[in-house]
């Protein structure tokens, strides 16, 4: 039995991820786009998975440049998601980076200031996978943001996730 293409996109919109910015600088140039498939592989060595649609404008300098930073937004970011997500006509790279601030870490792909974390990378191994490459990226630094919301998609929509913590660092409201 096999499984529609409708049917498994509807299927994924009901599985909540964070969204991302995929950002990347070197050689082939600067490059980004939003992204919620990502995932831990790891923690020896730290690796993540990044699965990027083959027919995005960003990916070839993703490749190219075999670095790339994962930055996971906060629920404050989500107009830098629609622009990097190409809703906002912010079509280049120069446009798409004006948006927000960045700096950088170790492998000099841009790092997004006051995202909820940044975990710079250098891409080990791409597989193809149907109409997806399939980044194996190990990390090389990370950057914690403060604590606060996150942005996730679920239900083709932003949600924001989480509660602000209180002034003595413990969480809000009640446990678990």
């Amino acid at each position: 039995m096999s499984v529609s293409r409708p049917e498994f996109r509807e299927a994924m919109a009901r599985l909540g991820a964070a969204v991302s910015i995929i950002s990347t600088d070197g050689p082939a140039g600067r490059a980004g786009l939003t992204a919620s498939a990502v995932c831990s592989v790891t923690d020896d060595p730290a690796t993540l998975l990044v699965c990027i649609n083959r027919n995005s404008t960003q990916i070839g300098a993703i490749k190219a440049n075999g670095v790339l930073c994962v930055n996971v937004l906060t629920a404050e970011q989500k107009e830098i998601s629609n622009v990097f997500a190409g809703l906002t006509g912010a079509a280049t790279a120069e446009q798409r980076f004006r948006a927000g601030r960045w700096s950088r870490l170790d492998t000099g792909a841009p790092v997004l200031d006051g995202s909820a974390v940044s975990l710079d990378c250098a891409i080990e191994e791409v597989l193809e996978k149907g109409t997806h490459s399939v980044f194996f990226a190990q990390i090389r630094g990370i950057r914690l943001g403060e604590h606060g919301p996150g942005l996730i998609w679920w239900g083709r929509e932003y949600h924001p996730i989480g509660r602000e913590h209180g002034p003595s660092g413990s969480r809000s409201g009640g446990s678990i």
